[in-house]
């Protein structure tokens, strides 16, 4: 079974407290992109591909990674996170082991981006293992499953506009759509660990709400995303490349997540390829065109 994984960007995103087991309780709006990556809507390449296939006569899984390179131990990367999750459910569930499997992960989504590129691939191989296996857990247990991995894997197995609340675990579909825009990605060449961007935060009140009664053009004065207030200041680069998004002709541009990418959503694809086209040649930067 070979799946395509696309990634997620917030729109607003408000840290509105603390709990007392030390995380954070937010408010977000998550909205999947890529999911027309390598189509004539999008050629340029905006996935993850993994590919998972049974091998019974072994028994141990497999992991082979290659495409971006991941720098962590196997026991930490969450695809094998997943299918440890995963095999200790089903022999709760079935009372029998689950088939090995020889897991391929092919890695394009940029880490450390804001994107959810681990988030999806962690929750894309619970779904593929679950279909693989005969579909005993279904999507409920599995979005439980995928709470323990981590806040943005959740919504993964919705895959559509939500409004995540807590810690990424309370999802409520939306019916926000944003078809016809084109969205233009640009990162810098460095990332944000969560850890570091949660240290400097300051908990506000939610106005993420906000982002169903308003049109693209006003969300600019009404959404925020409370991470950009400490890390613009620690990384100037990045209000920089906002603002580039907005004088190039963005309807709305913002952080994704806890960074270290910035989004612009544009009404003209003529516009949003000139930004594009800009710093595609950048050295070190990283830039995505595609359409919503």
């Amino acid at each position: 079974m070979i799946q395509t994984v696309n990634a997620k960007i917030n729109i607003g995103l408000n840290v509105v407290g603390r709990r007392a087991d030390g995380y954070h309780e937010l408010s977000t709006v998550f909205y999947p992109i890529g999911l027309f990556s390598g189509t004539p809507y999008s050629p340029w390449p905006f996935s993850d591909i993994i590919e998972i296939t049974p091998i019974p006569e072994e028994k141990d899984h497999r992991f082979l990674f290659t495409g971006n390179p991941i720098d962590c131990p196997l026991h930490k990367n969450l695809v094998w996170k997943a299918v440890d999750a995963f095999e200790k459910r089903y022999y709760e569930k079935m009372g029998c082991e689950m088939p090995a499997m020889n897991i391929h992960l092919e890695k394009h989504i940029p880490d450390g981006a804001g994107l959810g590129g681990g988030s999806a691939d962690a929750s894309f191989t619970l779904l593929m293992l679950d279909r693989l296996t005969g579909g005993h857990l279904g999507q409920e247990e599995l979005f439980h499953l995928s709470a323990t991995l981590g806040a943005d894997c959740p919504f993964f197995i919705y895959n559509r506009p939500c409004l995540a609340e807590g810690i990424g675990d309370r999802i409520t579909p939306l019916s926000i759509d944003l078809t016809g825009y084109w969205l233009v990605i640009l990162k810098p060449p460095f990332a944000i660990s969560t850890k570091e961007a949660f240290s400097g935060i300051v908990c506000r009140s939610d106005n993420s709400e906000k982002v169903f009664s308003e049109s693209v053009l006003e969300w600019r004065d009404v959404l925020v995303n409370d991470f950009e207030t400490h890390l613009f200041e620690k990384y100037p680069v990045l209000l920089h490349l906002k603002k580039d998004l907005y004088d190039g002709g963005a309807d709305y541009a913002q952080m994704s997540g806890s960074g270290s990418a910035v989004y612009g959503i544009f009404s003209s694809i003529d516009q949003a390829g000139k930004v594009w086209e800009k710093w595609r040649a950048t050295e070190g930067y990283y830039s995505a065109i595609m359409r919503l």
